[in-house]
């Protein structure tokens, strides 16, 4: 595995600490199809089979095996040893996601178990470590045909099909170690207030001792310049400190982030205990507001018309995971260059280096939970506490601007019918406005919504008068029924909510030797552009409409309806696809 390609990137863009060490590339890997790993304690001693390079899953060309058989139990070792300026205060290990399960030894010993396929944990292994080297071992257990299991895109069946997609099974994100003081800052959460020019800043302690003296210093910057600096005392183990900002933020001269200018501050955060520098850490925010007014979506209290394409994140040789850094912000790039102002991002908890560059570069991202495909009891606890994390994992991102927490009555198929179902709807609605207020969530995006901030609609209609008159009055809309289903499910009223299309196009065209199927099917370039104007255009022109999702980004495995090939080669010149998108094109 000389020539492996290694994700050695910064992990955790939004919260960077400078001392770090990346785990990932060459891991020793096997499987254990017997489920015999624990009994026989190969986290002990173990002759692996063969070499996997982290963070690809096996399934893939990049991880060195792509096995898509089926190996629902597979295990990891890497031996490290550390510089010497790790081994004072403690040290964390950390997972950007392991699907499905994971349970993780240092030198022999658990140092932690986590549930849930696509968010971090983390341990503090300073305990178990032995002087030279030290040894992790990772079991990683996957339930490949459970279709109660948050999975997202990810197929139960060995071949890919249909709208489903190859597995993805055990580290798929970065593994990385973090040296921390006693006590450090553990997580920030930053809210931005437009209208009062303040940014909330929550702050999280570990190791608080009480009767210590803990300050934290927090300077803002922009583009260098100096905003503001605040100190300020904690006597517990969080805080909250409201931040005025200096700043004229109007008539186009302010510092708001918008996608057509996506303006960051730059925070830094000094933590001194008795005195003493004890940690420091680097983040930024953008000062953005998200709301829905006498039933208009604004940004930044504007009226904003969303212009948002369908993006699966896969990638030919990496599944679910990047080849690199630099082809999660060419797939920002080339969002933006299409036209689109923003990104659902489906099915999938995405990297956070995505959202980073989101961030930077001013795109607009939904995000969504990887559903499960039916409902449970034990759905409903997996799929729940996973949401839970996620949230509070990308609370911070300035891109993201609407929740989705249930997509087209995945995980609840009952949910017309099904008062169980609809509850566990209205549930995680209200559980998600109650972790974040400050953005709109869509109950179940695209049909058979309960309560909701926003009418989101999925409709693959392709003939353009079809469209126009659908989407000409409000009560035409609501009364549709695109793939035969009901917008809203019966005894939740429409109340004036803004009205979306969140899944539309979906237009095939072969451009290579790729096969595959679509929605509707064009022919050839002229025919593609054809097809694509008479499907946005209504769209554009609607009087109801106040944004839209075009399927899809790319090409996925055996789906051809995206407006690029799935190496990301545009089907049509990328500025005829944005004259179209724009409105421009006659």
């Amino acid at each position: 595995m000389a020539d492996q390609l290694v994700r050695n990137e910064y992990p955790r863009p939004q919260f960077i600490r400078e001392a770090w060490m990346s785990l990932n590339g060459e891991w020793e890997f096997d499987y254990d199809d017997e489920g015999m790993g624990e009994r026989e304690a190969w986290y002990e001693d173990h002759v692996f089979g063969s070499e996997i390079n982290v963070p690809f899953c096996y399934q893939s060309q990049l991880s060195g095996i792509g096995d898509t058989g089926f190996h629902d139990i597979v295990w990891y070792r890497k031996v490290f040893s550390l510089p010497e300026n790790y081994k004072r205060g403690r040290l964390l290990l950390h997972f950007g996601a392991v699907d499905y399960e994971a349970k993780v030894w240092v030198n022999g010993k658990v140092v932690v178990q986590h549930e849930g396929g696509h968010t971090p944990f983390h341990a503090d292994i300073t305990d178990v470590l032995a002087e030279g080297d030290n040894t992790v071992v990772v079991k990683a257990t996957d339930y490949s045909r459970d279709v109660t299991l948050p999975r997202g895109k990810q197929f139960w069946e060995e071949k890919s099909a249909g709208i489903f997609y190859t597995r993805t099974t055990g580290i798929w994100q970065s593994v990385w170690l973090e040296p921390v003081p006693e006590t450090h800052i553990r997580r920030i959460r930053l809210t931005p207030d437009i209208d009062e020019n303040n940014i909330a800043l929550d702050i999280f302690l570990s190791g608080y001792r009480p009767g210590v003296v803990v300050s934290v210093k927090a300077a803002i910057t922009f583009k260098g310049e100096f905003v503001v600096e605040d100190t300020f005392s904690l006597r517990h183990e969080s805080a909250n400190r409201h931040i005025h900002l200096e700043d004229f933020n109007d008539h186009g001269l302010g510092r708001w982030w918008t996608p057509e200018k996506p303006n960051l501050y730059d925070l830094e955060l000094t933590l001194s205990v008795d005195g003493v520098v004890a940690d420091t850490v680097k983040s930024y925010f953008g000062m953005r507001k998200i709301s829905i007014e006498d039933g208009k979506l604004l940004l930044n209290n504007r009226s904003y018309f969303m212009k948002m394409v369908l993006d699966q994140g896969y990638f030919p040789e990496g599944i679910l995971t990047a080849p690199s850094d630099d082809e999660l912000r060419r797939d920002v790039e080339l969002t933006k260059e299409m036209g689109f102002n923003g990104a659902r991002k489906h099915q999938k908890i995405e990297d956070p280096r995505y959202l980073y560059w989101a961030d930077r570069l001013g795109l607009l991202v939904w995000g969504e939970m990887a559903n499960a495909y039916q409902f449970s009891e034990s759905y409903v606890a997996r799929m729940t506490k996973e949401w839970i994390q996620a949230v509070e994992r990308d609370y911070n991102h300035p891109c993201i601007v609407a929740w989705v927490p249930l997509n087209e009555s995945w995980g609840v198929p009952n949910i017309l019918v099904d008062k169980q179902q609809q509850q566990h709807a209205l549930s995680v609605y209200h559980m998600t406005k109650s972790l974040d207020p400050t953005r709109p969530v869509i109950s179940n995006d695209g049909w058979e919504l309960v309560s909701t901030d926003l009418v989101t609609v999925h409709d693959y209609e392709w003939r353009r008068e079809v469209l126009t008159e659908r989407y000409a009055t409000k009560d035409a809309a609501l009364s549709a029924q695109p793939g035969n289903r009901w917008i809203l499910v019966p005894g939740f009223p429409y109340a004036g909510q803004p009205i979306l299309a969140t899944e539309f196009g979906g237009i095939s065209f072969k451009k290579n030797e790729w096969e595959g199927w679509g929605y509707s099917g064009a022919v050839n370039e002229e025919d593609f552009a054809e097809r694509l104007k008479n499907i946005v255009e209504p769209m554009l022109q609607s009087p109801v409409i106040q944004g839209f999702c075009y399927t899809q980004f790319s090409d996925v495995e055996q789906e051809i309806n995206g407006l690029l090939t799935y190496d990301r080669k545009p089907k049509l010149s990328l500025d005829m696809i944005r004259s179209i998108v724009e409105g421009t094109r006659i």
